[in-house]
């Protein structure tokens, strides 16, 4: 091949009708190349005449010579081309790939398949398809197996409809018999509507695999908060066990010592009974020495003067009646009964406080950050500027009465709302000899005079008269506490249906609403209560959260 040739691509030497290397070329006036016997054909069936490329009209048909030049050019490329295939090296079809149907023996790998012959051909057997005027015609495609799927079976023509009433692929043919009224269209019109619903629906699997991811990530997010919450109980059920551990080995020695020191005062007693036993026993031997002395006595007369002189001598000396006298063990069931009633007793109050302890520092990781809302506060109440405290005025502001304004009751609720999940704040209500805190759902009325009740949406405790503490539910609960809070905890678990008081500073359960049937969201309530003459003057204020030690 010339050097000129060598700059030519492979695409400027095929013709653009049967779309291989040129045969005969000749040009259109306007400048494009073309097969004479395909440009002949060409204008032989469309008429007027015009080029397939541009496009442009001549009014009489050209007469048209053999371009000698492109010719010798194009015959140049085509013996290249024939060389290069010829001398490429040819393999052995693999399993997996398709083999030429042509060859006897070895069967060489086929590069292309003929849609006409339906024959798949190796580099050698593929040579007549690209030098002989008959078999140029054909259409060569990219190697694909069973050709035969390919064509009619009933009229033998290439399957390139497709028929939408029976969703078939069909031939020309088909359309004029058994298929005749139905809905055809080319296949590359199906293949591409299948292939954008193929797309959509790769789309949506892919959308489905991200939201099954997401949802792996949160119940693996699930799995960790779950075992940080194992973790914690582990620690604070060792923090409990630990100190009633304690308690009952100390309650063991005090046990051990109580009956140790019966036992010490018993012998004591004895051993000053001995003594005093002992003592009297060799008063008495001295006494029976004596007598025994006087007896051997062969003095009538001086016996009988020492007698008289000495009575005792006479007498066995004084000494104490033993026969009431024991010396009782000590009964130690009562004892050991008394030990473990206190233990109980004392277990029972320092468990329920770790216990509440640990529970206050549980819900105290669902703190969260609560300020006053000015458009739902009476109109007599005063706000501080960081709406983080409340107090009763006594002058009634002329504000405007929304929808969410407590006309009647001193209340005021928080900004924020939840409908999920647990949250939990703190309010100091030190100095105040009433209040009332807790939660209500959103849909409460906040007009006239409501008796708050869970029946009403309120879920709230109270304090009136300096000490007398009630949780609103229905009927009311009146409080027995042991102090009076001067920092009240408020919980909530909106799915568990739980809403719980705390007195932080004791670390005491005060009250808690169970089985609650929460559908709306919640919000935080407030009421400092009437000012009374200034009596109740101490705002109610919502405390940062120190978690508790």
């Amino acid at each position: 091949m010339s050097a000129a040739s060598c700059l030519l691509t492979e695409d400027q030497f095929l013709c653009s009708i049967c779309l291989d290397v040129f045969t005969d070329p000749v040009s259109t006036p306007c400048g494009h190349n073309f097969c004479k016997a395909c440009i002949t054909q060409h204008w032989n069936v469309n008429v007027p005449y015009q080029c397939p490329n541009c496009n442009k009209l001549f009014y009489t048909r050209p007469e048209l010579q053999v371009n000698t030049f492109i010719s010798e050019m194009a015959a140049q490329f085509r013996q290249s081309a024939q060389q290069k295939a010829s001398s490429s090296e040819q393999q052995a079809a693999k399993p997996g790939e398709v083999p030429c149907d042509v060859c006897t023996g070895t069967k060489l790998k086929a590069p292309k398949s003929c849609l006409v012959c339906l024959v798949s051909y190796c580099e050698t057997h593929l040579e007549p398809h690209l030098t002989m005027s008959g078999l140029k015609r054909h259409q060569l495609i990219d190697l694909v197996e069973n050709l035969e799927g390919r064509m009619c079976t009933k009229h033998d023509k290439q399957l390139d409809l497709f028929c939408k009433t029976d969703q078939m692929c069909v031939c020309i043919l088909c359309i004029y018999s058994d298929h005749k009224t139905h809905d055809v269209v080319p296949l590359e019109e199906e293949y591409e509507g299948k292939k954008a619903e193929l797309g959509k629906t790769e789309a949506e699997i892919q959308q489905m695999i991200q939201k099954r991811r997401v949802k792996i990530q949160e119940i693996k997010h699930s799995v960790e908060l779950s075992e940080e919450d194992a973790d914690r109980e582990i620690a604070e059920g060792v923090q409990v066990f630990t100190a009633l551990k304690e308690s009952v080995e100390r309650s063991q020695a005090e046990l051990i010592d109580t009956i140790k020191e019966k036992q010490r005062k018993t012998e004591k007693q004895a051993e000053g009974f001995i003594k005093e036993l002992e003592q009297e026993i060799s008063e008495l031997k001295k006494r029976s020495t004596e007598v025994e002395q006087l007896s051997r006595s062969e003095d009538h007369l001086h016996l009988l003067h020492l007698l008289q002189s000495f009575r005792t001598l006479n007498t066995a000396p004084p000494t104490k009646n033993w026969t009431g006298v024991r010396v009782s063990p000590p009964s130690h069931e009562r004892t050991v009964r008394i030990a473990v009633n206190q233990l109980e007793e004392t277990l029972s109050k320092q468990m329920k406080k770790l216990l509440t302890e640990a529970e206050l520092k549980r819900v105290q990781q669902s703190a969260v950050d609560v300020t006053l809302d000015p458009d739902t506060a009476h109109p007599e109440l005063i706000l501080s500027d960081d709406e983080k405290q409340v107090k009763h005025g006594d002058v009634r502001k002329n504000l405007p009465d929304n929808p969410e304004r407590f006309d009647t009751c001193v209340n005021v609720l928080a900004k924020q709302s939840f409908s999920s999940g647990r949250f939990y704040y703190e309010v100091q209500v030190k100095g105040k000899p009433k209040w009332e805190l807790g939660v209500v759902r959103e849909s409460v009325n906040r007009k006239g005079n409501i008796p708050p009740s869970p029946q009403k949406g309120y879920w709230t405790i109270w304090l009136r008269n300096k000490n007398e503490y009630k949780a609103l539910a229905n009927p009311s609960v009146r409080l027995s506490l042991k102090s009076q809070p001067e920092k009240v905890g408020v919980f909530v678990d909106y799915e568990e249906g739980l809403v719980s008081f705390y007195d932080v500073d004791a670390a005491a359960l005060i009250y808690s609403f169970t089985g609650c049937c929460f559908t709306e969201k919640l919000y935080p309530l407030f009421s400092p209560c009437f000012n009374d003459g200034g009596k109740n003057s101490a705002p109610l204020i919502i405390s940062p959260v120190n978690h508790t030690e």
